[in-house]
């Protein structure tokens, strides 16, 4: 017996021209992001029996998109919504550069050790991460089921499925609406596909 899970991040956002930590800011999904999650949704192949998702808004909305061919309602789950980045949430990568540049650096070089001023832990968020992930697992077997939620949501997850060390998370791309695809047998996991995107 297999489950299939097809792990996919949200589609661009608006405001995405310039990079920045939203975190825990609601931001919605760009017309851009929509194109890019219904091209998600049509490489999706299986009949999904669940779709789970964080409570943000950009990915609700993707899973309401993922969801919809297979006429199932998504599942919010809290445990899988995008790290908090404390008071560095908002602001662009090079407005953190400046203000922060000793805090950034050590944030860039190693994820484990540092983490955004005021913001949580890479290990917070692996801890809540994985138990969301471990609850959704146990309860499909032998099923195809979908998780949409954020390129640090889904860097953990990798980083736990594959056995890196979380200091490593930034060596893992997750551009919009990637789909990653992994198989959970019995006594080991299979990443079938890393970051699959559609491109446009």
């Amino acid at each position: 017996m297999v489950t299939t899970l097809y792990l996919i991040r949200h589609g661009e956002t608006e405001g995405s021209e310039v990079k920045r930590y939203k975190g825990s800011i609601d931001v919605p999904l760009s017309e851009k992001g929509i194109r890019q999650i219904k091209r998600a949704s049509d490489f999706i192949k299986d009949k999904l029996t669940a779709v789970y998702c964080s409570p943000l808004s950009r990915a609700l909305k993707s899973a309401e998109i993922i969801s919809e061919p297979h006429g199932l309602k998504p599942v919010v789950i809290h445990g899988i919504r995008e790290r908090s980045f404390g008071i560095w949430e908002g602001m662009s990568f090079d407005e953190i550069k400046e203000k922060y540049p000793e805090e950034f650096e050590a944030w860039a070089g190693n994820p484990l050790k540092y983490s955004p001023v005021e913001g949580e832990s890479t290990i917070e968020v692996r801890d809540r991460v994985i138990r969301a992930l471990d609850m959704i697992l146990n309860n499909h077997n032998d099923e195809h089921i979908a998780i949409i939620a954020h390129g640090g949501v889904n860097r953990i997850i990798l980083c736990h499925i594959m056995g890196i060390p979380l200091e490593n998370i930034f060596r893992i791309e997750q551009d919009f609406a990637a789909v990653n695809i992994i198989e959970f047998w019995e006594k080991y996991q299979v990443v079938k596909l890393l970051n699959g995107v559609s491109i446009g």
